[in-house]
């Protein structure tokens, strides 16, 4: 359907004669005959009005030039040929119109300053600027017809010309952008640009509807908005489209398609990774959260295809993607791999002191007392900070869990899920003090959900897969893969903590056979730590934070846990 074919009376030209000051615009009278002398007098424009019938013929007289394609000979038929030339040959040039039919329709009165695109004038503004006397015009509408050759079905729109009196007793049309299209401003340009077919809906990867989900809302409208344009050109129609640049338009480039040319072929409906009955289940977990900020994101480890996220609140930011805190002791995850490559096993005597020092700062643990006799399992699945710190002080470098975190669980690269997503950041400390609070999962690593799901993924499948929305996208990969047997102890090791550490608290909640680790954040000390969990059962993995939840299995864990429990019907 073509769009623009009826479109009100701009205010522009009407800012400018009824209500604003005017420039002289000196123009030479050359057209006379009478003599040198009379062919350099300058003509201006007078602030008497023309009669009606003065202002038709003008408005005629340029309509016809412009019609017949005599640019030139329009552009001196108005109060500025320079701009006036320009602008028409631009509209030529850009539009390529293969005819165009302009009537005067008769005389008009200004229209509501709210119907239009802009109220102001650059051309008013200059002319107040230079303290000139307000002019009286007249105001003529008309009708355009623009044909093109692709296409049978004509371009029309209504248009107004401002015309006003010159020294010399003719008409002149007053230039204005929006004498080409009332929808025009200064600034502006206007063109024959390719256009895309937008998905009719977009739907779950079984074809269900995804509207009524409050957390996809921003999903949903930005892949309804974006046209592929870098998509095939043999399916790109063509439209005229206003394009409004970054410099006035407070700060980004926008266009206005104002008539379809050429219809782009359709496109089927756009299926995406998201599984309906996982996203209900994840919406109703981040809002049954007694109103503490959360965010929640399930992942398919197979595919990396992202089954659901959400956020609470879903008018703030999208937590789930671009949030970026501390993940606590869920980062043990990474560590643990680390120090089993390094020639720990679950049997390595990792001994759990009450506290010790980082940084000059005490470090506890949740345990209460002193474990001497811990291995890794116990350190891993009662979460001992201590034991962590110590035993990565020993035997890990600086750079060890960056590198690790980036080379197998691609965090650290730059990932395209389809959706603006904050990548996970742990930096390279400097020396053993700074890192071993990232041991932890403290210090200056920034990561979410997305992120912590897709560690969670990684372990169940044994491959990191970047994690996609819409189907067949690239996906970096990662450097490499974890060794056999260090995967079988760090599946291991999470199954452990969900029978008997700290995720056990949810076990009755979780399917047989999951493996998890629960995290707790310390962002602020003096508010309650946020409440972090990451788990994964079968082929969906899950990954949950909660502000000010607590303990990981007080409030995230939870929430996983329901999750899990809908399972992966794909």
């Amino acid at each position: 359907m073509n769009n623009g074919a009826k479109i009100g009376v701009s205010v522009v030209a009407a800012a400018v004669l009824l209500g604003g000051g005017y420039a002289a615009y000196a123009l030479v009278s050359g057209d006379s005959g009478s003599g040198k002398e009379e062919a350099k007098k300058p003509r201006t424009v007078v602030a008497e009005p023309p009669s009606q019938e003065l202002a038709a013929s003008g408005a005629t007289a340029f309509l016809d030039a412009w019609a017949k394609g005599d640019l030139f000979g329009a552009a001196k038929l108005t109060d500025d040929p320079d701009k006036a030339q320009a602008a028409l040959q631009a509209f030529q040039d850009n539009v390529k119109p293969s005819a165009v039919h302009l009537t005067v329709g008769g005389p008009t009165t200004a229209p509501s300053p709210a119907a239009s695109k802009s109220a102001s004038t650059p051309a008013s503004a200059s002319a107040s600027a230079a303290g000139s006397p307000a002019p009286t015009g007249v105001l003529e509408s008309f009708k355009a017809s623009v044909e093109f050759a692709e296409t049978g079905t004509p371009w029309s729109y209504n248009g107004v010309l401002g015309v006003v009196k010159m020294s010399d007793g003719t008409a002149a049309v007053h230039w204005a952008p929006s004498v080409i299209h009332p929808r025009l401003d200064a600034g502006e340009t206007i063109a024959v640009k390719p256009v895309y077919a937008t998905p009719a809906a977009v739907t779950d990867r079984k074809g269900k509807p995804l509207t009524g989900y409050p957390s996809l809302v921003g999903l949903l409208n930005q892949l309804k908005s974006a046209a592929p344009q870098d998509g095939d050109p043999a399916n790109a129609g063509s439209g005229v489209m206003i394009s409004t640049p970054a410099t006035t338009s407070g700060g980004k480039a926008t266009e206005e398609k104002v008539f379809t040319v050429k219809e782009p072929r359709p496109v089927p409906n756009l299926k995406l990774t998201i599984d309906a009955d996982l996203q209900s289940a994840a919406e109703q977990q981040v809002t049954a959260q007694g109103g503490k900020p959360a965010s929640l994101v399930a992942i398919e480890p197979s595919t990396g295809n992202v089954l659901a996220y959400a956020f609470s609140p879903s008018t703030g930011q999208n937590r789930a993607f671009s949030g970026g805190t501390a993940p606590g002791s869920t980062m043990k995850v990474l560590t643990t791999a680390a120090l089993l490559e390094a020639g720990v096993t679950p049997t390595t005597g990792m001994p759990c002191p009450e506290t010790t020092m980082v940084t000059g700062k005490a470090v506890t643990n949740d345990e209460p007392g002193a474990h001497p006799d811990y291995t890794l399992t116990d350190a891993f699945i009662h979460s001992c900070n201590t034991s962590f710190i110590e035993k990565g002080k020993d035997v890990l470098k600086p750079g060890s869990l960056p590198s690790i975190a980036k080379d197998v669980f691609g965090l650290g690269l730059v990932w395209h899920t389809g959706l603006t997503n904050f990548d996970t950041d742990i930096p390279v400390e400097g020396n053993m003090a700074g890192a071993a609070s990232e041991f932890i999962g403290q210090g200056k690593i920034r990561t979410n959900p997305l992120g912590m799901a897709s560690v969670a993924a990684t372990v169940q499948s044994g491959v990191f897969r970047q994690p996609i929305l819409i189907p067949g996208s690239a996906q970096t990969p990662a450097a490499r893969n974890l060794s056999p047997d260090v995967l079988n102890s760090l599946r291991s090791l999470m199954v452990k903590t969900v029978q008997s550490g700290t995720a056990s608290e949810v076990r009755p909640a979780l399917p047989a056979g999951s493996g998890a680790k629960t995290g707790t954040a310390e962002v602020d000390t003096s508010s309650a730590a946020n409440s972090w969990f990451t788990a994964y059962s079968g082929n969906l993995a899950v990954a949950a934070e909660v502000e000010g939840g607590g303990h990981g299995s007080a409030a995230a864990g939870p929430a996983v846990s329901k999750v899990l429990a809908v399972g992966n019907r794909g």
